[in-house]
């Protein structure tokens, strides 16, 4: 796909993302969906107006009617799209930073779009082919103002609230001024928690934090986990669909941990779980204890979702998926990465005993992660030469599922390009740290060399 990345499309907005643009999304999918009624919604960036307005016209101009939801999480948008049977497009650049935005498509059956159906889609857009509407059969457009109160009401039906309210657990919250500061909030304290909250004031501008929920941008939090005396801290990227926890200590959990936690509390035998091609040892360890099966994709979502409900239909039980940058998802509850429900997941587990006990058991591993930019095709196609060359003559046989992953039986490196950003990403771990910053340095000299010939 030329125009659709791994999570939907994304660029610095005015820039490689332009009104204009979205436009022609909104007709291109109107134009295909088999619907006389869609969903707009965005997160808290401050273009996200712009890019709506210009969503909601395009929709519109192939007479569909719209539903303008405003501010709403990402899988609060995607269970308005399944209980209404209506598709979305929602305007959303989840992690990046603030100048970017970005368009994610939903289907009516509350699922993020297949592969196949984004093609088509693109095929419209550059193409422009689209099924205009004569001047009286141009859509209608209705403001919603109850996504995110159903939503939040539903997490509350689903999760187990006894348990976590009898822990009487204090919450430190990091919304990171996206769309989940509307929502999370409110959930966690009506699960009985005591909540304190940072960043937690709707702001485009991320004047606290970029949207990114990474080890950087989360001092804060950590110390306010050890200055509120919290029993865990919870974190969220821009719209809200991932959730990264530090412990009661102010300690960041990694990501991989996490998973590794809430997978060995959900895994059975015979079950199968989805991860992508830079699954952690974790989780791994986690699958062979419970005698469960591992599947792998490439990194993103989409992918994930789609090899998801590959399994489904062939009959198999897939009760938990994710990535170790907090996106998880619980299938069984619904088919989207929700951070506000994998935190009350979470708080299920610390609820019987404290966060750095559910996560010690997944600590023996670490991470490396490095992000090389590049300014033009040309420095990308010389920096993926180079990773196939350090590839080929590295002494483990290479998985090319999603770039190049390397195997080492103690430890493995991953060399990837970016589905969202102009970089490529070098991911390693081991369980000495010595031997992950090892591997990662190896990666990254060996582009680096072919960036300084170009």
């Amino acid at each position: 796909m030329k125009l659709f990345g791994s999570s939907g499309t994304r660029g610095v907005a005015g820039d490689q993302l332009t009104p204009e643009f979205v436009l022609r999304v909104a007709k291109a999918a109107g134009t295909v969906w088999d619907a006389d009624r869609a969903v707009v919604a965005r997160d808290t960036r401050t273009t996200g107006g712009m890019f709506t307005n210009a969503a909601t016209s395009g929709l519109a101009s192939v007479g569909v009617d719209v539903d303008r939801l405003g501010v709403v999480p990402t899988p609060g948008v995607v269970r308005y799209c399944e209980v209404e049977g209506v598709p979305a497009v929602l305007i959303t650049a989840s992690h990046n930073p603030p100048e970017y935005n970005g368009v994610k498509l939903v289907g009516s059956d509350g699922v993020e779009l297949p592969v196949h159906r984004l093609e088509r889609i693109e095929e419209h857009i550059l193409a422009e082919d689209f099924d205009v509407a004569p001047w009286d059969g141009v859509g209608s457009t209705v403001r919603v103002d109850s996504a995110n109160r159903d939503y939040v009401d539903e997490m509350l039906a689903t999760v187990d609230r006894g348990r976590i309210a009898d822990a009487d657990l204090t919450v430190a919250l990091d919304p990171g001024h996206g769309a989940g500061a509307l929502t999370s909030p409110d959930f966690y304290r009506e699960l009985g928690c005591r909540v304190v909250t940072i960043n937690a004031q709707p702001d485009g501008h991320f004047p606290g934090r970029d949207p990114e929920p990474v080890p950087g941008n989360l001092a804060d939090l950590g110390r306010l986990v050890r200055t509120a005396d919290a029993d865990v801290g919870i974190a969220h990227d821009g719209d809200a669909d991932r959730a990264i926890f530090f412990d009661e200590r102010g300690e960041y959990v990694e990501g991989d941990a996490s998973l590794a936690a809430l997978a060995a509390a959900t895994l059975g035998a015979g079950d199968t779980t989805v991860a992508a091609v830079n699954v952690s040892q974790r989780l791994v360890d986690v699958v062979d204890s419970a005698g469960a099966a591992l599947e792998l994709t490439p990194i993103g979502s989409t992918n994930i979702i789609t090899r998801i409900r590959e399994l489904w239909a062939e009959g198999e039980s897939v009760p938990i998926a994710g990535e170790g940058n907090g996106g998880v998802f619980f299938p069984n509850y619904r088919l989207v990465r929700d951070g506000a429900f994998v935190g009350a997941k979470f708080l299920e587990l610390v609820a019987e005993r404290p966060a750095s006990e559910v996560a010690v058991p997944y600590a023996d591993y670490h991470n490396v992660r490095v992000n090389l930019t590049y300014r033009s095709e040309r420095e990308l196609d010389a920096m993926l030469a180079a990773a196939d060359e350090y590839a080929a003559t590295a002494d483990a046989t290479p998985n090319t599922t999603d770039g190049y992953r390397l195997d080492y039986g103690d430890a493995w490196v991953l060399v990837r390009p970016s589905g969202t950003e102009p970089k490529v990403r070098i991911y390693s771990e081991a369980r000495d740290a010595d031997r992950a910053r090892e591997l990662a340095d190896g990666a990254r000299d060996a582009l680096e060399s072919a960036l300084r010939t170009e």
